[in-house]
């Protein structure tokens, strides 16, 4: 089976305080389907990007955002599955479920001496 990154960008996901509780709820539902599928292998939420940190590949530093980039992951999902249809299936459900558009890419597979 292929594994596959569906993520979110920080700012796609306006959810009001209100909204928050049924979103929760729904992406929690969607989770366990994967679960019970036998598709789900990892995901979460990320802290807002002002608590990022940068390390350079000089080994410096910095504990703020890279001022170059103009997105931020805010979620993702690692599923593995038989199909690329497959995991566009379970990014329209995570869609529906977190109220924002998911991206999905193919996890490059890791080499064969590892």
């Amino acid at each position: 089976m292929t594994q596959y990154l569906i993520s979110f960008d920080e700012g796609a996901m306006r959810v009001s305080e209100e909204d928050l509780p049924a979103v929760t709820e729904a992406t929690v539902a969607v989770v366990r389907a994967a679960m019970d599928a036998g598709a789900w292998v990892f995901g979460g939420g990320l802290t807002p990007r002002d608590g990022t940190s940068v390390v350079s590949t000089d080994g410096t530093i910095a504990d703020a955002p890279d001022p170059a980039s103009k997105q931020y992951l805010g979620g993702f999902s690692i599923v593995d599955v038989p199909t690329r249809e497959e995991a566009l299936q379970w990014a329209a459900k995570l869609a529906v479920a977190c109220r924002c558009a998911q991206e999905v890419r193919e996890l490059l597979p890791a080499p064969p001496d590892l």
